[in-house]
């Protein structure tokens, strides 16, 4: 199975999530569209676990968690 750290973030992720990539200035690659550390957090926890205590991630924080916030 494909996991996350491939995937590109778009403008429906979950304005809560946070990733390395929004802070440190560095060219972004065009294939990936963002850091492929696969570091995310939750502005709301800071740390990997959501509000509702499952992981957090560009492809796990999505409209079927009662904690998603849309952009």
């Amino acid at each position: 199975m494909e996991r996350s750290s491939l995937a590109r973030i778009e403008d429906d992720r979950c304005q809560l999530l946070r990733w390395k990539g929004m802070y440190v200035l560095s060219e972004v690659d065009p294939v990936v569209g963002h850091s492929n550390d696969g570091l995310f957090w939750c502005h709301h926890t800071h740390n990997c676990l959501g509000p509702d205590g499952k992981l957090v991630d560009d492809y796990e924080c999505n409209e079927t968690r009662k904690c998603y916030e849309s952009m």
